[in-house]
């Protein structure tokens, strides 16, 4: 008896302890479920409980420095279905192809997916996604979105860049700047049933999205449509490869314009050809490097007056050519330029003249006068891919590879590091860091940050730039850069001319033509460079070719601003002789004697043509081309 009682209250023992370990499983599952995974199942059954729409935030603006919109975004829809809530599909599929231009067939294939939504299109434009709506079919909803806009089309192409589907920024100061165009997106949920379809009682709670924000520029739209203008004049009239002018402020660094011609509409941009479009939003002025020619002889000049190996009085002669380690290096005028002083040899543009100048510096001297100017290193401008040009090292430059340098030749720049360092010469010897955006703003108008000008380095004294400030000034007053200059007004500036290469040798008929110049010349405020990359036919030279386009545009520049004549209007004319079938040498001379810049092109003894033809009235100091 006492054994049976014995087994029953082990039995009882074991059903308890069992008991308790199945409850105690539960308990712990049950805290398991509830308390540990708890906020990872809420989420999943919100998931099947609620359907999120997103609320795409609005891409910041981009301004130019007077508040003018370079770039902002409108609102467009995007249109989802729930396949399981569309009752009539084949109806569906016809009106919604019907409306939005679409086939009508992937549209229905859409409808009888499977999957619980799918996107039939997006960036449908208010008009047309409220026309669809009245329509009132079961199972379509929309959500709101933006559609990035740039009011100026083709304009700026280059610099502001662009947007994709998602309103990421791809290209230029969209996608430099994208973390703080980009707003932050909301979301709005709704309650649905199973199949996910709306409920009628169906509770929508909002998470409102925070738009991005404000990027004001240093461009200012009405320049920038002067240099706009002109790249496209040049590219038309000369059908060259591209034409591209920049437009700085001499004392901030800011870049008050940056057109290149060929561009394309941001508006629509040619994503169906990619190479094409690389091609096109390639910013030049700031990612490529090209040999500068005779705008280079600029900074050789100042590092020879800053290191006193030159003065006014010192005189250079030039025979056509220098003979250095052997080489025969060519004048750019074969018959020479005969004795001159420093102000002249800088108005010739002679290539002897710098490269003795070169020679005097050495090495050693020129290559620290290049590293203050900024070459061979980058601005640290804000934009993506800058080169950083190329200097040869300097342990590896000869004397006639020195001297090459001394003219704009063995030398590589970007157009932002020529005119950036351009600036530093003739504002009194400060280089300034340059820059595209001059502050950035909240949504609702909180200054975030403004830029400062900033002063990296000083290359000249004062001195030193108001002699290459006077020299500058007689190179348009009286020389190869006549046609940039605007009556009443006192503007420097150098023509360059450069040889392009291909495959290491001279690619023959290929130039690039170029002119940089400042204004007003004794106390300057703007700086203008002009390059038009292989232009056609036999007019080629800087002073022909770029010239006039940045003439025009300092005086649109002077007129916008307000800026007032310093200097008397009149201008002396001269008529133009018939000088074909003169020696070269007498045809130079007798244009010379009446007051102009003879250019000449050709390796023969005679003249066979002339630009302007005789009779032409042109102003004395203009450019006059004859060809051999």
């Amino acid at each position: 008896m006492k054994a049976a009682a014995s087994v029953m209250r082990k039995r009882v023992l074991i059903a308890f302890v069992a008991l308790a370990v199945v409850f105690t499983a539960l308990f712990g599952r049950l805290f398991w479920l509830q308390v540990i995974d708890g906020g990872f199942l809420r989420a999943k059954a919100s998931e099947q409980w609620y359907r999120d729409l997103p609320l795409k935030a609005a891409r910041g603006n981009i301004l130019d420095i007077n508040g003018n919109v370079l770039a902002d975004s409108s609102d467009v829809f995007t249109l989802y279905a729930r396949p399981n809530a569309v009752k009539d599909k084949e109806t569906a599929a016809s009106e919604i192809s019907q409306s939005l231009g679409m086939d009508r067939q992937s549209v229905l294939e859409k409808l009888n997916s499977t999957v619980g939504e799918v996107t039939i299109k997006r960036k449908i434009d208010s008009t047309t996604a409220l026309t669809l709506r009245q329509k009132n079919i079961q199972g379509l909803y929309y959500t709101l979105d933006t559609q990035r806009n740039y009011p100026y089309g083709s304009s700026m192409s280059q610099i502001l860049g662009f947007t994709n589907i998602d309103n990421e920024g791809q290209a230029g100061l969209e996608s430099y700047y994208d973390r703080y165009l980009t707003g932050v997106d909301g979301f709005a949920y709704t309650s649905t049933d199973m199949a996910g379809r709306e409920l009628e009682d169906a509770v929508t709670r909002y998470v409102p999205s925070i738009p991005g924000c404000d990027v004001t520029l240093s461009l200012d739209a009405n320049i920038q449509a002067f240099a706009n203008s002109a790249v496209i004049a040049a590219q038309t009239e000369f059908s060259s490869k591209s034409a591209s002018m920049i437009v700085m402020d001499v004392n901030t660094g800011g870049i008050l314009a940056m057109a290149k011609s060929p561009g394309f509409d941001l508006n629509s941009p040619p994503r169906n050809d990619l190479d094409l479009l690389n091609e096109l939003s390639r910013n030049t002025m700031i990612v490529d490097m090209y040999e500068p020619g005779s705008t280079f002889k600029i900074f050789t000049t100042a590092a020879a007056l800053e290191a006193g190996v030159v003065n006014d009085n010192d005189t250079f002669f030039c025979a056509g050519s220098r003979t250095v380690d052997g080489q025969r290096i060519r004048c750019w005028r074969s018959i020479g330029h005969g004795s001159q002083h420093l102000a002249e040899g800088v108005k010739n543009s002679c290539n002897c003249v710098f490269m003795d100048l070169a020679q005097r510096l050495g090495t050693s001297g020129f290559y620290s006068a290049l590293g203050k100017f900024g070459l061979g290193k980058k601005t640290g401008i804000d934009f993506t891919g800058e080169s950083s040009g190329m200097l040869m090292k300097q342990e590896n430059v000869k004397p006639v590879d020195l001297a090459r340098i001394g003219f704009g030749q063995a030398v590589a720049v970007t157009p932002l590091q020529l005119i950036t360092g351009v600036c530093s010469v003739v504002n009194g010897g400060t280089l300034y860091k340059p820059y595209l955006v001059a502050s950035v703003d909240s949504h609702d108008g909180k200054n975030l940050a403004v830029r400062q000008p900033e002063a990296v380095g000083t290359t000249v004294s004062a001195a030193t730039s108001a002699k290459m400030r006077e020299y500058l000034t007689g190179v348009v007053a009286n020389g190869g850069g006549s046609k940039a200059g605007v009556a009443g007004y006192a503007v420097g500036g150098k023509t360059g001319t450069a040889q392009k290469y291909s495959g290491g040798t001279i690619a023959q008929g290929k130039y690039i033509s170029s002119f940089i110049g400042f204004a007003p010349a004794d106390d300057p405020k703007y700086a203008v460079l002009m390059i038009v990359d292989e232009p056609q036919g036999y007019m080629y030279y800087g002073s022909l070719v770029a010239a006039p386009f940045a003439g025009k545009v300092f005086e649109k520049i002077f007129d916008y601003t307000g800026l007032q004549p310093t200097l008397l209007p009149e201008k002396e004319y001269s008529v133009i002789p018939d000088v074909v079938d003169m020696p070269i040498e007498q045809a130079i001379k007798s244009l010379e004697e009446l007051g102009f810049h003879v250019e000449s092109t050709g390796e023969g003894g005679t003249v066979t043509a002339q630009t302007p033809v005789p009779g032409t009235r042109v102003a004395k100091n203009d450019s006059v081309l004859v060809r051999t």
